[in-house]
């Protein structure tokens, strides 16, 4: 029999494992490349360490991704952490799991990983053709029979688009995939800017620049509802707010304001203290310390930059006597510790998110196969579909498992059974 073609768009995580598992099950593949080498964002993933998956069980896993998680439980079950940490430790690369279950390879570097990927693809007989461009896919009779780059016709039995989202553009991740799925008649979600930092109101992250706060709580309202809360770091900025808990719930706000909706944070900087037992601890402070101004009572409860900022907000000298501070405004502060406020203006760009949300409609991806419902022949893989989780590992492990799915069934790899 002669060989099933397939060419797959896009060389990041979804590609390069679409690629690889697609000629390991007997194709002939081609994978189309418009960077320099493939793997561009993939090599800085993580801040350069490259958080590959997460330990987490499968159902706790999928719950990271929210509404959109259900969609990749077939791909999970067919490939999942364990697979994926056992491939890349067979391909020389160990790996260690650290705090919260991430799994990063032992020697720090995210190069390590895309050089075990391009390797492996290369010795499974994948032909790569880099800076090039896949400018329109060749459809005929409502069907997939290739890819035109430039003057170039590549035809081809299947094509896997695994071209990512919008999200680091300078690694190629320009949202090329979205025309060329739109033009074989799939509906896009609007891309939005996911895991990234929010600009605040005001000066107060100006004043607090540089700042890290740990182990705080963090909650988004929209339109004055909660939304969903976390727990961790998060770090002040000249235009606002970072860090892994912001990561987390910038989803939500991102939504809130793009639609028009009002959108804050509320930070309980003393998580570990319900408000009974903060005003207790707040009283014998001023009791003990009553003859200390409040800029150095309150050092014992908030790093320095956030004493001004707190004194500021509540309208309370700086120079205050603790002995002179009334039981109303002592209920104040603590109202303060527990919700210190933050309106979200608005979010950076796309340059500095870590993934895009919206993407390839999931109604229209048969999730058994990631194969097109609208297109017969093209599959879809990795971010360019609309799934995201939050930080941890578990939007690459996605990446992987769909690209694994993805190349399995381009070669008619899949059990009919998920058929």
């Amino acid at each position: 029999m002669t060989a099933r073609k397939i060419i797959v768009v896009g060389g990041g995580a979804a590609g390069l494992m679409a690629a690889g598992q697609a000629a390991e099950a007997g194709a002939a593949v081609v994978l189309i490349e418009k960077m320099q080498r493939s793997g561009r964002k993939l090599s800085i993933t993580g801040k350069g360490r490259c958080n590959v998956t997460n330990v987490a069980e499968r159902e706790t896993f999928i719950s990271h991704f929210g509404t959109t998680g259900p969609f990749l439980r077939p791909a999970f079950e067919r490939y999942f952490s364990a697979d994926l940490v056992a491939f890349l430790e067979s391909h020389g690369v160990p790996l260690v799991t650290e705090r919260g279950g991430r799994v990063f390879p032992v020697s720090g570097r995210a190069p390590d990983v895309v050089h075990a990927f391009v390797q492996w693809v290369i010795r499974s007989g994948v032909i790569s053709h880099c800076r090039t461009r896949a400018d329109a896919l060749l459809l005929e009779t409502g069907r997939i029979a290739g890819v035109q780059c430039g003057a170039d016709t590549l035809r081809a039995d299947a094509v896997i688009l695994a071209t990512g989202g919008k999200s680091y553009p300078a690694t190629g991740s320009t949202g090329d995939g979205y025309d060329l799925a739109r033009t074989a008649g799939h509906t896009i979600v609007p891309p939005r800017p996911a895991l990234v930092p929010l600009e605040i109101d005001g000066n107060t992250a100006a004043r607090l620049d540089g700042l890290s706060l740990r182990n705080v709580r963090a909650t988004v309202l929209v339109d004055g509802d909660k939304r969903r809360e976390a727990f961790g770091e998060l770090l002040f900025t000249k235009f606002g707010v970072t860090g892994p808990v912001i990561m987390t719930l910038s989803g939500e706000a991102v939504e809130a304001v793009q639609s028009g909706c009002s959108a804050d944070l509320v930070i309980d900087l003393k998580p570990a203290l319900d408000s009974e037992k903060l005003d207790r601890r707040l009283q014998r402070d001023l009791e003990a310390r009553a003859e200390e101004p409040m800029r150095s009572l309150l050092r014992g409860l908030l790093p320095k930059p956030l004493v001004g900022v707190c004194l500021q907000k509540l309208g309370m000298p700086a120079h205050r006597l603790g002995r002179s501070v009334s039981a109303h405004d002592r209920k104040r502060l603590g109202c303060w510790l527990k919700a210190f406020p933050l309106s979200v203006t608005g979010h950076r760009s796309f340059e500095e998110a870590i993934v895009t949300a919206g993407g390839v409609d999931t109604n229209e991806i048969d999730p058994n196969r990631m194969a097109s419902r609208v297109c017969d022949g093209l599959f879809v893989a990795g971010e360019l579909l609309d799934v995201q989780a939050n930080t941890g590992g578990y939007n690459l492990q996605a990446a992987f498992s769909t690209g694994w799915l993805a190349g399995r069934s381009a070669a008619g790899g899949v059990p009919s059974s998920l058929v």
